[in-house]
């Protein structure tokens, strides 16, 4: 377990966009499954409560049962839109965790009003281990699930003090069954998350730049348009100049440190919110969110100079300058990415066409 490894699954704050896009839509889909399980089983559970539960309590519960139908219901609907919402889709999750564990609240409340604390779970207890259990199945930050878990704990507490058995052997050895529980599912979260977002980058990431490939960028932008249709974006094309001459002149491997140096000029251009791409070749894109076309063309100009500016020695020591060309297009309401992307490249060209080393926009 290393450091970054910790800072990458305690929370969401480190995640990339992108990746923020793609967890939000795994944990979807997994809602999504649990959901439609606890829902074909919920008709077997009415029955066993029918036959197992006092009879004074029969009408309370089934009246719970029927709500948590429709909060399932809602559940499986809120997840269905929450596609490129990563926070619909967590509020999904802690709906379909929290709706069980309210109704075995609810039971348990019954159970210990009509038959006082001698009252057995009646075949309950298996839900506060169901559930933190379950908490391994969804890609969880180890904040949130330590949270969730804490909760489920704190319940069961409750609901052992309510029928009397808190205090005794068996409800400390239940309160301790549960916490390793979630010591074990917590660790599950962690290697889950950990293993995701190893899997992601090397899917999603050009290796040499560490920035994102073509794909990912737009799948990305399908996402961003998704969950912000109307959000002004700015889309950048770059070119190195003359990079078949750098790679000719001082090799391939200097050409790789070349490609390295203008990622890093690009991350630090670049906002959080932005992405970055190597688009190809020694072709890349930076997509700018909530930025208008003047503001677009200062990036690019800053890019430009900073990328003017810069000197790398090659292997036998020699200085090196390269320069690179900006096409600049804004993105229009409801316009596919590769219709945005054709414009910044004819921009590109109008560049190139000029003496390169300049940023041309619409």
């Amino acid at each position: 377990m290393s450091i970054s490894s910790l800072q990458d699954t305690l929370s969401g704050r480190r995640h990339s966009r992108d990746f923020a896009f793609a967890r939000g839509d795994f944990l979807r889909n997994r809602v999504m499954i649990v959901a439609a399980v606890f829902l074909a089983l919920l008709p077997f559970w009415s029955l066993i409560d029918w036959f197992a539960l006092p009879q004074e309590s029969i009408r309370h519960v089934l009246t719970a049962r029927v709500v948590m139908l429709v909060v399932l219901l809602l559940t499986v609907l809120l997840a269905h839109r929450s596609k490129a919402r990563l926070q619909l889709a967590r509020f999904s999750a802690g709906l379909l965790l929290a709706t069980p564990a309210v109704f075995y609240a609810v039971v348990m409340s019954l159970l210990a009003a009509d038959s006082g604390a001698a009252v057995s779970l009646a075949g309950y207890s298996f839900i506060p281990y169901m559930l933190v259990a379950m908490l391994a199945i969804f890609p969880f930050t180890l904040i949130e699930s330590t949270v969730l878990g804490t909760g489920i704990i704190l319940l069961e507490a409750w609901a052992l003090y309510a029928t009397g058995v808190l205090f005794t052997l068996n409800g400390l050895q239940a309160i301790w069954l549960l916490a390793a529980l979630l010591a074990i599912a917590v660790t599950a979260n962690y290697f889950q998350l950990g293993l995701m977002m190893r899997l992601y980058r090397e899917a999603t990431h050009d290796p040499l730049t560490g920035l994102l490939n073509r794909g990912a960028l737009i799948h990305s932008m399908e996402q961003f348009a998704l969950q912000s249709p109307d959000a002004s974006r700015c889309l950048l094309i770059m070119d190195l100049d003359h990079f078949k001459r750098i790679n000719d002149t001082h090799g391939h491997a200097f050409g790789d440190d070349i490609l390295r140096h203008f990622s890093s000029i690009l991350r630090r251009s670049l906002r959080p919110v932005d992405l970055a791409c190597r688009y190809g070749g020694e072709e890349f894109v930076a997509v700018l969110a909530g930025v208008d076309k003047e503001g677009a063309m200062a990036i690019a100009e800053e890019i430009r100079a900073q990328t003017e500016a810069s000197v790398l020695n090659d292997y036998d020591g020699q200085p090196v300058h390269y320069t690179v060309s900006i096409g600049v297009a804004s993105c229009y309401p409801n316009e596919t990415f590769q219709q945005a992307a054709r414009r910044a490249d004819q921009r590109l060209y109008e560049a190139k066409k000029a003496s390169r080393n300049r940023v041309v926009g619409v």
